[in-house]
Parts: C-alpha cells; sequence; structure tokens
C-alpha cells in the first residue's frame, strides 16, 4: 500500500481525515467513529519471527500511519508504549487451551496497552501545542485507570475521568482518584452508558469545544483502538509459526473494544480462527448473536463490572466492518455468564487447577469449560490482574492475593473523586468552570 489511509467516519460523512486528525479528535464530527476506508492486509511472512511485542506492534501498524506526521516515530511509540509483558502461557489444565494475560502493565488491565500509545502519541502532537488540552475519559472500571497513569504530569494534558458511582470495585474506584495534578476524577450518580452518554456529547458541542478543548481516550478513539491489535498479532502469530494453525480466542467484552481489536487482526489476514465473546448478564450482544435485532438496553451492574455497557459503542464500528446482520453473525459468537456462574468458576478453577481468575476473565474461562474438547486450539483473553477485585475474589478463595507493586503503589497513595449528576448539561457546566484551573500543569 503505497498511498496514506484515509479516515471516515462510520455515519457516513464524507470528510476523509488523517490518522493524527483522527487520534487528535476522537470523535468523528457527525457523532460517528472513525474508521479507516478500508483495513490493510498483511501476511504472517511480513513480521519478524524474533520480533518483540513492539516490533510486531510496528509492523501491523504501518499501514494505518504511513504518510503521516507520525509515521517515523511509529517504533519508538511502539517501544515507549509495549514495554511490559503480554505472555501466552499453557494452561496446565487442558492440552488444547492457553490464556493471554494482558494486565502486566502499570494499572494491572489490559487498558494500558492503548492508553500508553494513545499518550505517546499525543506527546508527539502537541509539542508546540499553546492551548491545553482537556481528555475526557469514561470508564466502567478499568480504563480511566490506565489512561490516568499513562497521561499524570504530561504537560499541557488534563484528564478527566467520569465513572459509575458505586458500580466499581473499591480498588478500582481508589485507582481513579488516587492521581491528582492534572487527573481529576468523577463519580457519576448513573451507570457507564450514562458517563459514555455524557462524553459523547461533551465531545459533540462545538460552542464547549470553542471555550475547552476535548479529545477522548476511551475506545471511541481509534488511538486507543489500533494498539490493542498487537497483542492478537503477536500471540497468534508465534502460534502459528509453531503449530501451523490459527488460534481462537475467547474474549471477555462490555463496550466491544478489545473484542473489534481481535476481529480487525483477523481481517488483516492474520492468522486468527474463531473468536467468541464472553459477556456478563448484560445480554445486548448476545441477543443480537442469536439472532434478535439489536437493541441497546440500560446497564446492569454485575460482579464482572468493567464489562457492564448496555449499549456498546463498538458495535457502529463492528456494523461498519460487517454492514449485514446475516453475515456478521457469522463471524462472532457471543454469550453471557451471570454472576453465579462468574463465583462458581472462580472457586473451581482456583481450587481444582490453581488458576485464579478475575470476575471478567471468569466468564471466558466458563464458555472454555463450556467447550467439549474440539481439537482446536483457545486462548482465554484475562484482561485484569485478579488483585484489583479482592473484594470479589479473596472470600471466593479464601486467602489473600499478592497485589503487583504498581498496583500497591496506587493504593498506598490518597484519593479523592468529585460527585457529578448523570446529566450532559452538569458535565458542560463543571468544564467550563474548571478551565481556568489547566493554565499550568505539573510538568
Amino acid at each position: 500500500m503505497s498511498e496514506p489511509l484515509q479516515y471516515r467516519s462510520t455515519r457516513g460523512a464524507r470528510h476523509a481525515a488523517r490518522i493524527e486528525d483522527v487520534i487528535a479528535a476522537g470523535l468523528a464530527p457527525d457523532g460517528g467513529l472513525y474508521v479507516p476506508e478500508a483495513l490493510p492486509q498483511l501476511d504472517a511472512s511480513d513480521f519478524d519471527p524474533e520480533g518483540s511485542l513492539a516490533d510486531t506492534a510496528t509492523t501491523l501498524l504501518d499501514p494505518f500511519f504511513r504518510g503521516s506526521s507520525l509515521a517515523r516515530e511509529l517504533p519508538a511509540i511502539c517501544r515507549e508504549a509495549l514495554d511490559f509483558d503480554v505472555p501466552l502461557r499453557p494452561l496446565a489444565y487442558r492440552d488444547d487451551a492457553s490464556v493471554l494475560e494482558l494486565f502486566h502493565g502499570p494499572s494491572a488491565a489490559f487498558k494500558d496497552v492503548g492508553a500508553r500509545f494513545l499518550a505517546a502519541c499525543f506527546r508527539r502532537l502537541r509539542r508546540d501545542a499553546e492551548a491545553p488540552l482537556t481528555i475526557l475519559v469514561a470508564t466502567s472500571g478499568d480504563t480511566g485507570a490506565a489512561v490516568a497513569a499513562a497521561f499524570h504530569r504530561q504537560p499541557g494534558v488534563r484528564v478527566v475521568i467520569l465513572y459509575p458511582d458505586g458500580r466499581v470495585s473499591p480498588r478500582q474506584a481508589h485507582q481513579l482518584g488516587c492521581f491528582g495534578d492534572n487527573v481529576q476524577a468523577l463519580r457519576v450518580a448513573g451507570t457507564f452508558d450514562d458517563c459514555q452518554r455524557m462524553v459523547k456529547a461533551a465531545l459533540n458541542d462545538a460552542e464547549l469545544q470553542q471555550r475547552v478543548p476535548l479529545s477522548s481516550a476511551n475506545s471511541i478513539s481509534l488511538g486507543r483502538l489500533l494498539p490493542q491489535m498487537s497483542y492478537y498479532a503477536h500471540a497468534s502469530l508465534a502460534w502459528w509459526r509453531d503449530h501451523r494453525v490459527p488460534l481462537n480466542f475467547i474474549v471477555p467484552t462490555g463496550n466491544l473494544g478489545n473484542a473489534l481489536a481481535c476481529v480487525w487482526v483477523r481481517d488483516m489476514g492474520l492468522p486468527v480462527g474463531e473468536i467468541h465473546l464472553a459477556c456478563n448478564a448484560n445480554a445486548t450482544l448476545s441477543d443480537y448473536f442469536d439472532g434478535s435485532p439489536y437493541s441497546p438496553r440500560p446497564a446492569i451492574a454485575t460482579l464482572a463490572n468493567a464489562m457492564d455497557v448496555g449499549a456498546p459503542s463498538n458495535f457502529e464500528r463492528l456494523r461498519w466492518t460487517f454492514p449485514h446482520d446475516h453475515e456478521l453473525r457469522l463471524q462472532l459468537h457471543a454469550t453471557s455468564v451471570d454472576d453465579d456462574t462468574i463465583r462458581e468458576t472462580i472457586v473451581r478453577h482456583a481450587r481444582d487447577h490453581g488458576e485464579v481468575f478475575c470476575p471478567h476473565t471468569a466468564t471466558a474461562a466458563h464458555l472454555l469449560d463450556s467447550m467439549s474438547v474440539t481439537g482446536l486450539p483457545w486462548a482465554i483473553v484475562s484482561t485484569a490482574h485478579p488483585a484489583k477485585f479482592d473484594s470479589v475474589v479473596e472470600p471466593l478463595i479464601g486467602r489473600q492475593l499478592d497485589v503487583p507493586p504498581a498496583l500497591q503503589a496506587m493504593l498506598n497513595r490518597p484519593a479523592h473523586a468529585e460527585p457529578m449528576a448523570a446529566s450532559e448539561a452538569a458535565l458542560k457546566t463543571w468544564l467550563q468552570q474548571h478551565q481556568k484551573s489547566i493554565d499550568t500543569v505539573t510538568g
């Protein structure tokens, strides 16, 4: 591919954008999500078999950045962002299955990959910017801490995190409020879907954008989603080289960003096989893939709280990828797992196999357990360290969990979050009132 890729909105706006503008904006002007005009095509032979995760990411993402102001710096961006392990570890109790561990970054969740990549891009895109930028983040638990850690004390940037009050784990809530400096947490009296709606409304408010320059770091941002493809590419390519068969994935999902990353890797021609979506009791996706019309609904609270999404934003991108329902339903399978089954799965795997999973990973483990031996190799995707959910996991397994050092350092800090009504007007007023406070950011 010689010509630079152009990017357009999922809602059909004719205006084409460059990747640096897409990353800076977060959301398309018409309220849609940015997508490339076409997905590049790659082959396993394009990748260095001895390469690191950062090397794989550089090769994978090069077509998306070619011709942009970030193209030359893409290798350095990938090295900065992807400097921790994402191991594909065999499951001892099942010889046809592995677990892809995505929780070895600073905030102990897979969101670190996309957040750190996005922060590295912004450091370069905003080198000479005069006006400070506010990055809005709606989080159901893990995104906010990853973005806060990635952008903490980055000059010229303020991060504002919106999370549903009482619907994240105590340790997640502490992470969200423990940074201070240029990071502010707002605990919203509502659901994640309320937080997401408020963020989208702010990003689409032209008058507000004139007064308070805004961007996003949710998976609605293509700058978050693209780097998440790297760990699927890296794992599937390693498996292919060793076994010459595609690797199949079971992906816990709520807002569909992580799952869509896996789908796009497969659509780019890399050796990914079947993709199963593991959902919690929020059954929007499982109902759709079972044949019902797509029907967003209010989110309900579950043990796997980071997946408590009733209106997944990235369904828009999934529909862009496969515009017809019958075609889309051939590409993916989705299953909902209720809280009782999550509890039982955590208990049984700890007792029988010595595997301790977070509630989200437990949904994927349950799907794996429910499959008869197929002869196909499966990888369950482990999205967060179980210690982030100590109030759920420790009573079930009957012991305390070791806490990763980076997470412990966050827990040792004081934390604070301001209350916020679940109102678009309330967020707009808050942003306008606080704009004066970001003229100076700690370097």
